[in-house]
């Protein structure tokens, strides 16, 4: 058989390219045993459904027949969306890093038989352009090289491969200075008129905010407090938000948030809702509870899948063209809105007959960021005008793959949202995802990675099950009816990871040890745009410690965090996430709330929220009989039948606070 062979798949990614005239394989034995038996090198493609450049060169040279003539002959074909196998993504990525290569998608590299990497890049052009050379000569160099110069290959080949290695060197505790001077470094890299890192391309950087977040508090340092909300004010009011519907773009390519690469993907939404929910507890700004409410209802009206898991993005692109579905022209905008309403509205959101970028206008508020609230109430109606007449254009495509972890960032976006802007369809549609990926998603208690058209990418990932224990333990917090559940549910998981994912030293590869091999069992401690897996995991063990009083995961969390210390001063932006739980792990309290039926726990709760802390939990409850046994607040219950607080930190509870400017004072003691 040459034939392409992803219409068997269930990826959107590799079904967008089932009728090329290339011969691709997905990955598998299939694939591998062809370059063998063939003695080809294999050209390995890595991509996934909203990239922009993937779809450029899938345009460009995939559906040229010229061009897969070349690539059939010379290679053997895989195709692989990273999203699915983000296993294979990160081996690939990491070799193409070892040759001194940024990095990014397409991902192409070039591999033996064996699937041993040798050489590689990202997008090439299909004619010679920006310094590159075409991909028909890039390809017919690799081959000719392979076949003519093997102590060449087998040189690069050796040499990444040792670069694969994965090397754990446990050293000592992390010493809390050091979380506080990399928060000092990061807060140095902000842009402080523009917010997010300083130059372009801008990204949310959503494990770096949040630790930005946490050294502002345990410092009482305004500067990182200022650059975290600075930084959600301008994503907020930039081009990168969608003005009309809610929800950010992957990143801005611009240094003023004002030009997206369009994609929308569901990672950096449901984290953005998190940090959002931070920001609006913090200033009270209505523009973060607006925020909250559009991106909210944008995931729940185009995201919600039935069975109520969510998908993982919307495309960049429509009508071949990225974009096209969120931009505008000045004469569009006057036709639906009148000529009245249209200069009211260019003036709030930069529309101008010339555009404002390349001759058309993208949506934003940079330049007027805030109006009275009977001029917004005029502007939503407007927004709603241009909406209505948006949706009649062609839409860019979804992928509705479910990923288990990337819902678990979105379940914990919306249960925080719930439990502080007291909306029950959210926690609702936290319970309806969560039911989702832990029935349909499941096997024997293990979460599986992807899911679509009853097909399961199985066993899943150290991120599937660390996510979603983060997950697990948000909605006990949100979702008190159901505590018990939610908290066994965490325990299952962390006994999975202990079980399945667990290293010597204490750390967590990505594979389980019984999933299917690859050349090297995939490692890091790198976040990317979601927390890396060893971060989650800290962050998932920290938590529980808190919620059941057990020192096992007081021990897995410490565990973890020693066998990755060395680490972290070698990349402090890429190992922000690790901090993060180091924080939680050292600062994190529990706040139980204990209220008998019929009375008022919520001047504690607003005094709770009001700390805007990610390291403090807090759970509320009847009585605590049913607590787990060594719980230090266990049989600690509400005094004179009135709503009662202990705080609970390291094995130990406060005594009984019955005021709110007793917990006011409490809360102020631990940094």
């Amino acid at each position: 058989m040459t034939e392409n062979r992803l219409v068997q798949s269930t990826s959107p990614y590799l079904l967008q390219h089932k009728d090329n005239p290339v011969h691709w394989y997905q990955w598998g034995e299939e694939a591998l045993a062809a370059a063998k038996n063939q003695n080809k090198p294999i050209l390995l493609s890595v991509g996934y459904a909203a990239c922009h450049w993937c779809h450029v060169m899938a345009h460009e040279s995939f559906e040229d027949p010229a061009t897969a003539e070349v690539m059939n002959r010379l290679f053997i074909n895989i195709k692989v969306d990273r999203e699915e196998r983000p296993d294979i993504d990160q081996i690939y990525m990491k070799a193409l890093h070892a040759l001194g290569e940024q990095g990014g998608w397409p991902l192409t590299m070039f591999l033996t038989p064996e699937g041993e990497p040798f050489w590689g890049g990202t997008y090439y052009p299909k004619t010679a352009q920006w310094g590159r050379p075409s991909f028909v000569d890039t390809l017919e160099a690799v081959a000719n090289t392979f076949e003519t110069d093997r102590e060449r290959i087998e040189n690069n080949r050796s040499g990444l491969m040792e670069a694969l290695k994965a090397e754990i060197t446990p050293t000592a505790p992390i010493d809390r200075s050091l979380m506080m001077a990399a928060g000092d470094r990061l807060v140095g890299l902000f842009d402080t008129e523009h917010g997010g890192i300083k130059g372009a391309p801008k990204f949310p950087q959503a494990s770096v905010l949040d630790l930005v977040w946490r050294v502002g508090l345990r410092g009482g340092n305004d500067t990182a407090k200022d650059a975290y909300l600075h930084t959600l004010r301008q994503i907020s009011n930039g081009g990168i938000y969608d003005h009309l519907k809610g929800g950010i773009a992957r990143y801005s390519v611009d240094h003023l948030w004002l030009v997206p690469h369009f994609e929308k993907m569901l990672y950096d939404n449901g984290q953005y809702l998190g940090h959002l929910v931070n920001a609006y507890q913090a200033t009270g700004d209505e523009l973060f509870r607006r925020r909250i409410e559009e991106t909210a209802d944008w995931l729940l009206s185009e995201m919600k899948l039935p069975g109520g898991a969510f998908a993982s993005s919307l495309d960049a692109d429509s009508e071949g063209e990225e974009g096209r579905f969120y931009v505008w022209s000045s004469d569009e905008i006057t036709e639906v809105l009148g000529e009245e309403d249209a200069l009211a509205f260019a003036k709030s959101y930069d529309v101008h007959p010339s555009g404002n970028w390349e001759g058309i206008t993208i949506l934003n508020r940079l330049k007027s960021p805030s109006v009275s609230a009977k001029e917004e109430t005029r502007l939503a109606k407007m927004r709603e005008k241009l909406l209505k007449r948006r949706e009649n254009r062609i839409r860019p495509s979804m992928d509705d793959k479910v990923l288990a972890d990337w819902n678990g960032y979105t379940i914990t976006g919306f249960a925080r949202a719930s439990h502080f802007v007291s909306r029950e369809s959210y926690l609702e549609a936290a319970r309806t995802a969560y039911d989702f990926v832990t029935s349909e998603m499941s096997r024997d208690g293990r979460i599986g990675h992807s899911w679509r058209d009853g097909t399961l990418v199985f066993p899943g990932f150290a991120t599937d099950q660390a996510s979603m224990m983060v997950a697990a333990l948000a909605l006990a917090e949100a979702d008190p009816e159901r505590i018990k559940r939610y908290i066994t549910d965490a325990e299952d998981l962390a006994t999975i990871l202990e079980q399945h994912y667990q290293s010597e030293e204490g750390a967590y590869f990505l594979t389980a040890d019984d999933a299917p091999g690859l050349i090297t069992r995939p490692f890091s401690v790198a976040d990317e745009a979601t927390p890396n897996a060893n971060g989650t995991a800290a962050e998932a063990f920290s938590r529980l410690y808190l919620m059941t009083g057990k020192e096992r995961y007081k021990t897995l969390a410490d565990k973890l965090l020693i066998a990755l210390s060395a680490e972290i001063p070698k990349n402090i932006f890429a190992t922000a996430s690790l901090l993060s739980a180091f924080d939680t792990r050292t600062n994190g309290r529990l706040a139980v709330i204990v209220a008998p039926e019929g009375t008022d726990p919520n001047p504690f709760i607003k005094v709770l929220n009001r700390a805007v802390d990610p390291a403090l939990m807090q759970i509320l409850v009847s009585s605590t009989d049913d607590f787990p046994d060594g719980h230090p607040a266990k049989y600690k219950n509400a005094l004179d039948d009135k709503p009662t607080v202990y705080l609970c930190r390291e094995g130990a509870c406060s005594f009984p606070i019955q005021s709110r400017r007793d917990l006011e004072i409490i809360l102020q003691k631990v940094d």
